[in-house]
């Protein structure tokens, strides 16, 4: 292992100080690159990580397949591998890449559950807002609708956060990574409306003076919370999908790609890290397809 330790310490260090990724995405890496490493150590011992052939590579994927990964599991420790042996060649730690010609398995993804804007509508036209509650769950799921945001971005949200004059949000979301997203009137009202009207008669606790949705002890609110916020409402609505706060999220980006928004604007939005990510949002129905087809291929254009 002595062999392959030093490799995939300087490979942490790379992925921590140059491709700044969080801790667990580099505990991440380094846990599926041991697996490689703990195989090789087991068929051939003296072999350095720069002597791995395809064939080492594909044998080590037969022998991990007989663990009942998943694909995306599987599909995680090929990309590592190869992230690791790029970091290799531009480290001249290697003159070969073995893992540039291995295949990743075909991930058959789910497509999330979305609502539609006129179930969103009904839902928010659900709450009541003759409590305090009330306006903060309207202000708070009408952000989270607005700017496609994740319920940790939500539940984390600062006051320091908002640009108001500017029209924007500040949101760190994985990896730690600062992202600016637009925010719209609606939503920029309706939290003005709560900081004004109804936040500033909570006796907020020391460490959440600068957060934005707060529960009544004067904590930030909780993900459970929005998850049951979320539930009652659905309930109250009749809808019958399985919804999470992460629905809100689903339904933001497609409507956003329904609309016509160019997809990496969309990326840049979610703040995914690949664009391979935000395209199972382009899972539009068919009438909206048939629309585009007609409207813009250039064999059904009246000459």
């Amino acid at each position: 292992m002595s062999l392959w330790q030093t490799n995939i310490n300087d490979f942490k260090y790379y992925l921590s100080i140059e491709k700044s990724l969080s801790q667990n995405s580099v505990v991440s890496y380094e846990a599926d690159i041991l697996k490689l490493a703990s195989f090789m150590q087991m068929t051939a011992p003296l072999k350095r990580p720069s002597d791995v052939t395809l064939q080492d590579l594909q044998q080590f994927l037969k022998y991990i397949s007989e663990f009942n990964f998943t694909e995306s599991t599987q599909s995680r420790i090929i990309s590592g591998i190869k992230h690791f042996y790029k970091f290799l060649i531009l480290e001249n730690y290697s003159n070969t890449n073995p893992a540039e010609l291995l295949e990743t398995p075909r991930i058959r993804r789910k497509l999330p559950t979305y609502l539609e804007v006129e179930e969103i509508d009904l839902m928010l036209s659900n709450i009541d807002r003759s409590t305090p509650e009330g306006e903060r769950n309207m202000a708070m799921l009408e952000t989270m609708y607005s700017c496609g945001l994740r319920v940790s971005e939500l539940i984390s949200l600062k006051i320091s956060d908002l640009h108001f004059n500017d029209e924007f949000i500040s949101v760190i979301g994985k990896g730690d990574k600062q992202r600016l997203i637009p925010i719209g009137s609606t939503a920029l009202n309706l939290i003005k409306n709560y900081l004004n009207n109804h936040r500033v008669h909570i006796s907020v606790k020391k460490n959440h003076v600068d957060s934005l949705f707060l529960s009544k002890r004067g904590t930030s609110i909780t993900r459970q919370m929005v998850f049951y916020i979320i539930k009652d409402l659905a309930a109250l609505s009749g809808i019958k999908k399985e919804l999470s706060p992460h629905t809100f999220r689903h339904s933001f980006a497609t409507h956003l790609v329904e609309g016509g928004a160019d997809l990496r604007v969309v990326q840049e939005m979610l703040g995914h890290q690949s664009i391979t990510t935000t395209e199972i949002y382009t899972h539009l129905d068919q009438h909206f397809l048939r629309e585009n087809i007609q409207s813009f291929h250039p064999r059904n254009k009246s000459k």
